[in-house]
């Protein structure tokens, strides 16, 4: 009997709605319109495994700039696992970012596997689930964040990224159906969020602000855009203190939390600035 092929090569853009799918049937809950957006931002950086032309692998090696790297959407079919196919998908993606520091949010089960790739821990990311009020309160003072030049974005969204990432958000703060919004101190952009439809629910993120009182603004006017009632999340590190002080005061509670790991220099990100993660799929 011949043995079943197995090829791994890059996605093709319908092939990404493919790694979604599967991702929602984990729980992992992504975003309506995530795909584009993902693929904006490489379209070279998603893998799939084909054992005998059927799609059974899916990976995202997502490079930024010259020197980093994001790995996710790292998803076997359940009935192939424990074959090998996910290692060598795995060892496929390491290959692309070769040279690059690499992140990623992996469940914290493996995180003893992804350390013997040479990941180490950084920290922990918390995701919350609350309720949206419906209730935009005007007190806020947020501003459309379209109404802004994308220049100013770029500037203010890069301190918490260690390289650029232009394509994505050009993409991220498009998306049909979403909301993202801006805050301004003394004549200056001091913060940003977006709110997304999800599978299940909106998610907020990013969220970025220069201080928990700014934070807490765009997390108002944010879950206030959403329908009354419908679920919120919202994706904190763990060392944020006010953010989780921020997601208790909203009656949040925590349904599941990610080890954010890298192999390589761990950059040096704002934590205590950054009070939800953009996606735990790109970073």
């Amino acid at each position: 009997m011949q043995k079943p092929r197995y090829l791994i090569r890059t996605m093709r853009r319908a092939e990404l709605d493919i790694a979604v799918a599967w991702a929602a049937a984990e729980g992992w809950n992504p975003g309506r319109h995530d795909a584009d957006c993902f693929h904006a931002a490489d379209p070279g950086g998603f893998l799939i495994g084909l054992l005998d032309d059927q799609p059974i692998s899916v990976l995202s090696v997502v490079k930024y700039g010259e020197r980093f790297g994001f790995l996710g959407f790292y998803i076997v079919k359940p009935e192939y696992r424990g074959r090998g196919y996910g290692m060598q998908i795995w060892n496929a993606g390491l290959a692309y970012l070769a040279g690059r520091t690499i992140g990623l949010d992996g469940v914290v089960a493996q995180q003893g596997n992804y350390a013997k790739s040479g990941f180490t821990l950084a920290h922990r990311n918390i995701r919350f689930r609350g309720h949206a009020a419906g209730d935009r309160q005007p007190a806020a003072p947020t501003v459309l964040l379209a109404a802004l030049p994308f220049d100013e974005l770029l500037a203010y969204d890069q301190p918490y990224f260690p390289e650029g990432r232009a394509a994505f958000l050009r993409c991220w703060i498009s998306q049909p159906e979403h909301q993202a919004l801006a805050i301004r101190q003394d004549d200056r952009l001091a913060g940003y969020g977006v709110l997304r439809p999800c599978r299940e629910g909106y998610k907020v993120g990013p969220l970025f602000a220069d201080s928990p009182a700014l934070a807490e603004c765009l997390f108002v006017a944010l879950k206030g855009a959403a329908p009354a009632g419908e679920p919120i999340f919202l994706d904190v590190p763990a060392v944020n203190r006010p953010a989780l002080d921020m997601a208790q005061r909203h009656a949040m509670s925590v349904v599941f939390e990610t080890a954010r790991m890298y192999r390589g220099q761990a950059p040096a990100l704002p934590l205590e600035r950054l009070f939800g993660v953009t996606t735990f799929e790109l970073g």
